[in-house]
């Protein structure tokens, strides 16, 4: 069964494993998430259901808003998201999904969007090589080549310099440090994309053990 959850990433400490190891760690705040819709085969084609996170003022919803959200008994919520589960009758709409659906050992994929870099170079870009420092050389922090001559032009997808990060990510195979179902926190191993205070799902893994 899939499980997921959204939540706010607060920002990375460390804290010490059982066995004395030091470990880098990202502190995820998920407050309980609302299921504000369940969809399946007969009427949507698929099966999933769909989350609510954190309260959205009352003047930013619409009247659709208010409506979905009332459904469940609940507020209108700032992000909405779905997630593909087979399990659809085991939730119903209205009920609320903590932190504590997952434990410590679980393997798990965090989305989330990337730190904005705005215009960037092929070399910041695309990691692309740069060309001798010295000696008179003029190359040092430019695109290259286009390509072949006899194309007579620049082919499509070729890497160019554009907008860089402020783009969905998704980091697989992450591992779950310690759930505080107290205080609605997750600890995450290591880092995961975006910056402080960007909402950030959280799902079973699909390639994990």
């Amino acid at each position: 069964m899939t499980k997921g959850i959204l939540g706010r990433k607060v920002g990375m400490t460390q804290v010490f494993l059982d066995n004395g190891e030091l470990v880098p760690v990202t502190v995820v705040q998920a407050e309980p998430n609302v299921v504000l819709q369940t969809k399946t085969l007969g009427t949507d084609g698929y099966e999933a259901i769909q989350l609510g996170f954190d309260e959205k003022k009352d003047h930013r919803a619409n009247k659709a808003e208010k409506g979905h959200a009332e459904k469940a008994n609940t507020t209108p919520k700032r992000y909405v998201r779905e997630f593909r589960t087979s399990k659809v009758d085991e939730f119903e709409v209205g009920q609320e999904i903590g932190v504590d659906v997952f434990e410590s050992g679980d393997i798990i994929d965090v989305t989330g969007t990337s730190k904005g870099k705005g215009f960037a170079g092929s070399i910041k870009r695309h990691n692309y090589s740069t060309g001798p420092k010295t000696h008179g050389s003029r190359f040092h922090r430019t695109g290259g080549s286009m390509g072949s001559v006899d194309g007579s032009r620049v082919f499509k997808g070729k890497a160019l310099p554009g907008q860089m990060g402020a783009e969905q990510v998704t980091i697989q195979n992450l591992e779950v440090v310690k759930v505080d179902a107290e205080r609605n926190v997750i600890l995450v191993k290591g880092n995961i994309p975006g910056a402080k205070k960007s909402l950030v799902k959280i799902t079973t893994a699909v390639k994990g053990n």
